[in-house]
């Protein structure tokens, strides 16, 4: 009995001595996404909503969110992707997605203005072609668009919003990515 004694304190007193790696948080998904997604020139504001959005899995995928700012004027922008949802959506459910998400950016961020949300799709271009810089051909097209102020973005007045004029649907995409219900 007395060697497992000895032993023990040995154990307990060689972790508390030796040297061992600190040991650091480990930042979240939602974290690691909202660092990695933020873009504009207010990277710092652009993370914190998106530590607000990348908590939730949406079933559009939410590629990036931008934060743009002139003085206390602040305006977010949030890119989803139009293809290869997560999950299968109807056309309304993507809509309450987008409320979700707008609401949620506001929530995030209280002085912001402006909420632009819009979805991409990928364009195929030719091998060789140049994607970045000044020459570049467009790699994705715009199937959704969303601009929205935060006075309109409350309840009813933003749904209207996303299912009425003031977003864009390219409606060939509209017809075949969402699931089709009875």
């Amino acid at each position: 009995m007395r060697r497992i004694v000895v032993a023990a304190l040995a154990c307990a007193l060689v972790w508390n001595v030796v040297p061992r790696p600190a040991s650091a948080d480990v930042p979240s998904v939602a974290a690691l996404d909202a660092r990695a997604r933020a873009g504009g020139n207010r990277k710092d504001v652009a993370e914190h909503v998106g530590l607000a959005i990348f908590a939730t899995k949406w079933s559009a995928q939410v590629l990036q969110i931008a934060a743009d700012g002139v003085g206390d004027h602040i305006v977010l922008g949030v890119r989803i992707s139009g293809v290869k949802f997560h999950a299968p959506l109807t056309r309304t459910q993507f809509e309450d997605e987008v409320a979700a998400i707008v609401a949620r950016a506001f929530a995030a961020e209280p002085s912001a203005e402006e909420v632009d949300l819009w979805a991409v799709i990928p364009i195929a271009v030719p091998k060789g072609t140049v994607v970045s810089g000044d020459l570049a051909m467009p790699t994705t097209r715009t199937v959704f668009s969303l601009s929205i102020l935060r006075s309109q973005a409350r309840g009813a007045n933003l749904r209207r919003a996303i299912s009425g004029k003031n977003a864009y649907w390219d409606e060939d995409w509209a017809r075949l990515a969402f699931e089709q219900r009875p």
